[in-house]
């Protein structure tokens, strides 16, 4: 912390110290084996040290508590407490002191003060004292401008000011990427890295979703009885430079679900909320912007599969159903077409008439087919053609399913 000092002498003195918890002290143990030449005088010296711990004494950790004796580390997402002290040095009785107390960021000045109304005296040797707390929530030069405005004994009218800088610094790395589902689901994975040289206990990691989506956290193990443990373990905590993936699954709301078009232009999926707590539980808490995804381009229609077998047999007849979604503004009439490929052979007729299809409307297509060849197959081979345009639009790739043999051979 950076203090400027008045040039002028006042009457009164102003003092500013940080409030933060303390911490364990540590010493450093000395010992050596019997039958060296000290013998157990370093052993006897430690047991006799009042801040080792009684039974545990070559621990570095020891049972008493150092108070701070520099400002410190302060982190974005942290609460900045300070003490402010004004003392009467002088053998006057000053009177209307006025005591102001200001955060300059590198965006904002906000007032700090408990209160604005002055006090009317102070008499010699007393003091006012002031407690202020803020939350961090921006990063870089803070500075503290603490002013004090008084009238002496004679009505002479003074003033002076005292600024106390110090850097706010990034406690966590956090990095987002969303994968987009066949469905209108969407994944996304937060990486959240510990920055700072001292461990943290990950208290809540959560993801406020936007106003058109429900979610799914996927950070925990579901098949017990006390209702799922973390996928980190029972102690949830980060040591420095260490990096968590953190899962989540949204799906859009059941008003929003059938609106193909709406559903497509959104972006705007939610934000993350992180708390944490540090040595002696000092608290902190982290709540990121809006997070963005890409939009994905489904083009003016879409082909997504409702329901699909996980395994199926060789040259078996299985069923599959179809969603055709209308993602344009413009009503659509559709011809379904669908073409043979080297394993996959399609049941019925191809160049069915679909009707018209509405903006934002969609229907479910029950379709058959069959596998002539064993493995993982790709479902491919179906056409959609717009006939009011003439446009055509081809789907490959749709999904996957097993082709297993059901005929097993006993030869020995």
């Amino acid at each position: 912390m950076e203090v400027n000092q008045a040039k002028q002498e006042h009457l009164l003195a102003l003092k500013v110290m940080r409030l933060t918890k303390p911490t364990l002290f540590t010493n450093m143990p000395v010992s050596c084996e019997d039958r060296d030449l000290p013998g157990d005088l370093f052993d006897q010296l430690m047991r006799e040290d009042p801040s080792t711990i009684k039974g545990a004494e070559i621990l570095m950790l020891g049972e008493m508590l150092t108070l701070p004796q520099n400002f410190g580390n302060i982190f974005l997402g942290e609460t900045f407490s300070s003490y402010i002290s004004v003392h009467n040095d002088s053998n006057q009785v000053v009177k209307d002191i006025l005591v102001k107390a200001d955060l300059q960021t590198s965006s904002q000045r906000l007032n700090l003060s408990a209160s604005n109304s002055a006090v009317a005296e102070l008499k010699p040797e007393c003091c006012i004292d002031d407690v202020i707390h803020h939350e961090v929530k921006e990063i870089g030069t803070h500075i503290l401008v603490c002013a004090v405005s008084y009238t002496t004994h004679y009505g002479e009218k003074l003033y002076f000011r005292k600024f106390f800088k110090f850097q706010v610094l990034k406690p966590l790395d956090v990095k987002t990427k969303f994968y987009n589902a066949e469905t209108d689901e969407v994944f996304l994975e937060a990486q959240i890295q510990n920055i700072t040289t001292s461990p943290m206990f990950m208290e809540k990691v959560s993801l406020e979703p936007s106003m058109m989506y429900n979610v799914t956290e996927l950070n925990t193990v579901t098949d017990t009885d006390d209702g799922g443990e973390s996928t980190f373990g029972k102690m949830s905590y980060l040591q420095p430079m260490d990096t968590r993936q953190y899962l989540y699954c949204l799906k859009p709301k059941p008003e929003y679900a059938e609106k193909a078009g709406v559903i497509k232009g959104v972006t705007v999926i939610g934000k993350l909320d992180i708390v944490w707590k540090t040595n002696l539980g000092e608290r902190g808490r982290l709540q990121t912007s809006q997070l963005q995804r890409m939009a994905p381009g489904y083009g003016d229609i879409r082909l997504s599969l409702e329901m699909i077998p996980d395994t199926v047999n060789l040259e078996e007849p299985f069923d599959i159903i179809c969603k055709i979604t209308n993602c344009s503004e413009r009503t659509m009439d559709l011809v379904l077409e669908m073409c043979n490929t080297r394993s996959i052979h399609w049941c019925g007729v191809s160049g069915r008439q679909l009707g018209k299809l509405s903006p934002a409307a969609f229907l479910s297509l029950p379709l058959t087919l069959l596998s002539s060849v064993q493995g993982l197959q790709s479902i491919s081979g179906l056409r959609l053609t717009d006939t009011f345009l003439k446009r055509t639009y081809e789907y490959d790739d749709v999904a996957q399913v097993c082709v297993v043999c059901p005929f097993t051979s006993n030869e020995s």
